[in-house]
């Protein structure tokens, strides 16, 4: 296997390509209940196609039953030639067990096998989950920021939002990738540091539901500085489904003024203060020399 891959068999759980029409099939299943509602799947032939034409359809079994899967196709951007996630899903019964986790570490091993120095893919950047997941335990790094990317969607996931994404760049044999999935993380001291020396680009207080929401929103400042999201939008959806709109913009507000100064993200922390645990990206100034930093998309 490739340096600082994650083994394809962990905890009962066996890695693999999809093979067998019937799995491919399995997928539908999965996707719709990840997603909910009236989410659009992609056709098993057309999968089974993509697989077998430079694409990546790879599953999470226990025994021979699919409990997750993620697939996608190559990318290409005029310069470099990447592998783009398209979707990654897990069953809601398997989604406390790491699988997300361990078919993205997957992924990776089969992409650098390929010869691909990079996977990029989008992810709504109110989610703070998921940041957790992309940001802190894989190592990627959200470059772009996309308003209202999709349109409006159907699925249980998007509807009723705006569908901003952030594309995110997975450099697979960077440093910082290989310490992050080998689980050398900041202590959640370290975590508390850096958030208490950084400047704060979204301020936040509680709102009458008692679940924060943005106040104001302000350029960074000083050589780093974090941006808080909802802590669980779904929480946030169902008891102050105004609120949503609110932090919609207010993100969409900050990311954009910490891209035009320059300033990039670099982690994701969830930190406990005042015995309230809340999210927040975390952002470095650029050094002399960079460029822009998180950039606004069309």
């Amino acid at each position: 296997m490739a340096q600082g891959s994650v083994t394809d068999r962990t905890e009962g759980f066996r890695f693999r390509r999809l093979e067998k029409p019937e799995e491919f099939r399995q997928l539908e299943e999965i996707h719709r209940a990840a997603f909910g509602g009236e989410v659009a799947t992609v056709p098993p032939a057309l999968l089974r196609s993509l697989q077998d034409n430079g694409g990546l359809v790879l599953g999470a079994f226990a025994d021979i039953y699919l409990a997750g899967f993620t697939f996608g196709a190559l990318g290409w951007d005029g310069t470099t030639l990447y592998h783009y996630s398209i979707v990654t899903a897990v069953r809601p019964e398997y989604q406390n067990h790491h699988v997300g986790f361990r078919l993205k570490a997957f992924q990776r091993d089969e992409v650098l096998k390929l010869g691909l120095p990079e996977i990029r893919w989008t992810t709504d950047p109110l989610r703070s989950r998921t940041a957790y997941l992309v940001v802190r335990r894989l190592g990627a790094r959200p470059d772009r920021y996309h308003p209202h990317y999709f349109g409006q969607l159907a699925d249980g996931l998007h509807r009723g939002m705006e569908t901003d994404q952030v594309r995110v760049v997975w450099s697979l044999t960077a440093p910082h990738v290989a310490s992050r999935l080998a689980g050398q993380l900041p202590s959640p001291a370290e975590d508390e540091a850096r958030w208490r020396r950084s400047s704060a680009i979204v301020e936040t207080e509680p709102g009458e539901s008692g679940l924060r929401v943005p106040t104001t929103v302000q350029e960074p400042t000083g050589p780093e500085a974090h941006l808080e999201i909802p802590f669980d939008l779904d929480l946030l959806r169902e008891h102050d489904p105004g609120a949503v709109r609110t932090w919609r913009h207010a993100v969409r507000d900050a990311f954009r003024a910490a891209g035009d100064l320059g300033y990039t993200i670099d982690d994701f922390a969830t930190v406990t203060i005042d015995h309230e645990r809340r999210s927040f990206y975390l952002f470095r100034a650029p050094t002399p020399g960079e460029g822009a930093g998180t950039a606004s998309g069309t």
